[in-house]
């Protein structure tokens, strides 16, 4: 049996893609051949969480322990090194595809409530490939009969073009980030990008910076939406890009895995419904009434 489980093929034009049934992963995106995304292969275990979609929260939960409705709850430590509850709880299931074509494929997955999340979500994940680049949408409903906490981000680690992420430019349109405690990646106070030199609103040079850190006040084109652009040096690239109303943070991360195949070989960009910790902190949290559905969209497309 393949690891990822099934493999969904899709094409439009230069794209393509391969999503998979474990974590409705994507497993690669290329653009004439190009990779995008640091993929991983079909026969292999995804590491780490490259490509995955991470529901009903992304990133940390501190302890794995948050009150919500008057009551304290408790989630696996998933991240037992730091303690923490890490990137929900969907990202190692099987998703079943719920509708496909040449371009464009959904899948779904309903989640169970159990002790630490007692709440029933129907989740949707949709990727559709157009001249644009590839669009990737998730939607959450909540089947149950009380309110839900929620949040969800993609985990793509964007591949410029040759070479590793010391090669690369970054442009980051955000002027805070979010201070986090050494050993745990915790949240502790926003402060502005130049006090950490984050500051990357005219792009730069990645060199050998270390990043793994949430940024926020994000600035938006005239259409709403925020572009992280991540360039080589013949000029290609990729972008991420998004509503930056229904996303106001991103995760960075330089993939800093010293002694490992993966170290540093893409750039991850994770736009966030919401901070690290936000189902403790409130901040930016969705809130899902019973029957309320919430969608959002990102987009990774050539430069």
């Amino acid at each position: 049996m393949i690891p990822s489980g099934f493999q969904v093929e899709l094409s439009h034009g230069r794209y393509t893609a391969v999503v998979t049934e474990v974590g409705a992963t994507l497993r690669e995106l290329r653009h004439d051949g190009r990779p995008l995304v640091a993929g991983f292969d079909a026969d292999e275990i995804r590491p780490n969480f490259r490509g995955a979609v991470l529901a009903p929260w992304p990133n940390r939960i501190a302890d794995g322990r948050y009150t919500f409705g008057g009551q304290e709850w408790q989630l696996p430590l998933t991240e037992p090194a730091r303690g923490n509850a890490l990137h929900g709880l969907v990202a190692w299931v099987r998703w079943e595809v719920a509708a496909q074509s040449d371009s464009t494929v959904e899948l779904v997955h309903s989640l169970v409530p159990f002790s630490g999340y007692p709440h029933a979500l129907d989740l949707r994940v949709r990727y559709e490939l157009d001249d644009a680049g590839l669009h990737w949408t998730v939607a959450a409903t909540n089947t149950g009969d009380a309110p839900a906490p929620y949040g969800t981000a993609p985990h793509p680690y964007l591949v410029a073009g040759a070479g590793r992420v010391d090669d690369w430019s970054l442009e980051l349109p955000a002027a805070e980030y979010l201070e986090v405690t050494d050993d745990r990646l915790l949240p502790v106070s926003v402060d502005k990008v130049e006090s950490a030199g984050f500051d990357f609103r005219t792009p730069r040079p990645l060199g050998d910076i270390f990043i793994d850190h949430a940024f926020t006040a994000l600035t938006a084109g005239d259409d709403g939406v925020a572009r992280v652009n991540v360039r080589a040096a013949d000029g290609g690239g990729v972008v991420c890009s998004w509503t930056a109303a229904e996303c106001p943070w991103v995760q960075i991360h330089t993939a800093d895995r010293p002694g490992e195949p993966g170290h540093r070989i893409g750039l991850a960009v994770e736009p966030m419904t919401c901070p690290p910790d936000a189902f403790n902190s409130g901040t930016d949290l969705i809130v899902l009434a019973p029957g309320q559905q919430h969608a959002t969209t990102w987009t990774i497309a050539a430069l």
